[in-house]
This record gives C-alpha cells, structure tokens and sequence, in this order.
C-alpha cells in the first residue's frame, strides 16, 4: 500500500495499491479480450434500472474461465495481470495440450506455479477438486452451487469460504458474509482465497476516481424532497415518520433489517443466516 504526499486536496488521504512486482504484464492476451459495452445502468427501454452508474474509462473485457472444464491436464502460471472488470487479479495459464486461458489468481500463486484441475488434485492453491475431497477447515474460491454450473460463489478480492462439515451429500460451508450454505458435495470448487486482499484498504482521494470507473455520485434520501423519497423532507435532518429505513421505491433496505424474500428457493440450503450490522 502506498500513501500519498498531500500536495494537492484529492491526493490527501488517498491510499493505492502498488502492483509492483506483482503484476507481469500490462498487456493482456489479444484472443482472450473482447469489446466491452457500458450500458449505464439502462435496460434495452433506455429506462435506468441500476443507479448511480455511468460514464467512465473505456475496458477491455478478460475472458476469465470459471467453467474449468479442462480436466487432468497440467497448467502452469504464465503471467500475471490487472484486470479493471473485478477486484481480485488475474492469471494467464498455459495447459500442457498449449491452449491459454484467463483464471482468477489465489494467493501466494506466482509466474511458474503449477496446478491441475482433478478430482485426485493435491490440496495446494490454485488447484481445483470436488468439495468432497477437500478436507475439513480448507479455504476455498470460485465455488460451484450446481456441479458443472461454473463457479458462481466468492470470487472477489481476498474472499474465501471455509469447508465446516459434510453430511448427506452437501458439504457446508462458511462464506465471507458469515452465512452458512449447503452446496452439494459434486460440487467443484478451487483451493485457496482470491488474490489482492488489500483492495479493501484502498481509498480514492477524490471523487473523480470513482467517475473514471464509472461510478456516478450518490445522494442521500434525507437530502432529498418529501417527493423524491420516503426519507426527504423535514426542516432538519430527520427521516420522516417513518422508523424503518426505506429505499426510492418504499423497500425496506440497510441498518441491518432482513431483506431477504421470504419464501426464497434457496431458504432450505441456509443453515445460518448471514450476520449483519455492527456487532458482526
């Protein structure tokens, strides 16, 4: 992490990552990369679906392969690289057969590391196995909930989930949330935890950063017109009549309170609820 001298107002406070010595390349792979359209948080009526989206750097997008169906075949780590589409970095890997492709980096994985995707694979990071053959108390990332779905769980920066139990062919396991999930035992997942665990120290300095990565400016309710939302209006800073806090929309969201829909398919996988707010 670097801190920076405050010579000017939006380099006062400002803490970046230094990928110096990390990072190999600047240069991704040309066959892996594709066109990126932004959509500014717009559905196909031209309608804003998403807020507080918009504008920002032009990107490549990395084709990054969460299907991991290469199987038994040996690949070794080629470069290393940033990726502006996700907070963890990336890998370019090289398989024995000399196809390439992208995948997210574990920790303490460099240039020259080798792994194999394999349900015998040794329990080293960067490797990848079904959840039934990784041991009790291993850290895992890029984890499936239906075997052969690609991963679709813990994926960003520093994240992993801990295998708690096995019993009746699920495997439980303990996410970044501290919610605890069933996940069926054919499941795959890789070993280890993503890379760039220090993404969550890094502070912008100044609002500008955040529009180059397109990330538009977010107003509070209670700075708003009783019209405008559940939370506006009022000659002081009040919220209103209203004791839970509401979303534009009346939804209740935030501080805390369960937004979770109640009859959720899911439901019967969650063996602990996620704990919330300050005491977590």
């Amino acid at each position: 992490m670097k801190r920076h001298k405050p010579t000017t107002p939006g380099q006062r406070g400002k803490v970046t990552i230094q990928y110096k010595g990390t990072v190999t390349t600047t240069t991704p792979h040309k066959a892996l990369t594709s066109g990126k359209r932004r959509t500014g948080g717009r559905n196909s009526y031209g309608r804003i679906t998403t807020r507080h989206k918009g504008g920002g750097h032009k990107q490549k997008y990395r084709a990054i392969d969460f299907t991991f169906d290469k199987k038994d075949v040996p690949f070794t780590v080629a470069t290393v690289e940033y990726d502006p589409n996700r907070t963890g970095l990336i890998a370019l890997v090289n398989y024995a057969d000399g196809e390439k492709r992208y995948m997210l980096l574990p920790k303490k994985v460099t240039v020259g590391t080798k792994g194999i995707v394999s349900e015998s694979a040794p329990i080293e990071a960067g490797n990848r196995s079904v959840l039934k053959n990784i041991p009790l108390g291993a850290m895992v990332y890029n984890v499936e909930l239906k075997p052969g779905a690609g991963a679709k769980l813990v994926r960003s920066a520093g994240t992993y989930a801990e295998i708690l139990a096995r019993d009746a062919g699920y495997v439980d396991l303990k996410m970044p949330s501290s919610e605890i999930r069933k996940i069926p035992e054919t499941a795959w997942a890789s070993i280890g935890a993503v890379s760039n665990e220090e993404k969550r120290l890094e502070k912008s300095g100044k609002a500008g950063r955040n529009r180059w990565r397109g990330v538009r400016p977010t107003v509070r309710g209670v700075a708003m017109n009783p019209v405008d939302h559940p939370q506006g209006g009022g000659e002081a800073r009040s919220r209103g009549r209203r004791k839970r806090i509401k979303s534009p929309w009346g939804k209740s969201v935030g501080k805390g309170q369960k937004t979770r829909t109640p009859k959720k398919y899911s439901n019967k996988f969650i063996v602990s609820r996620r704990k919330v707010g300050k005491k977590r």
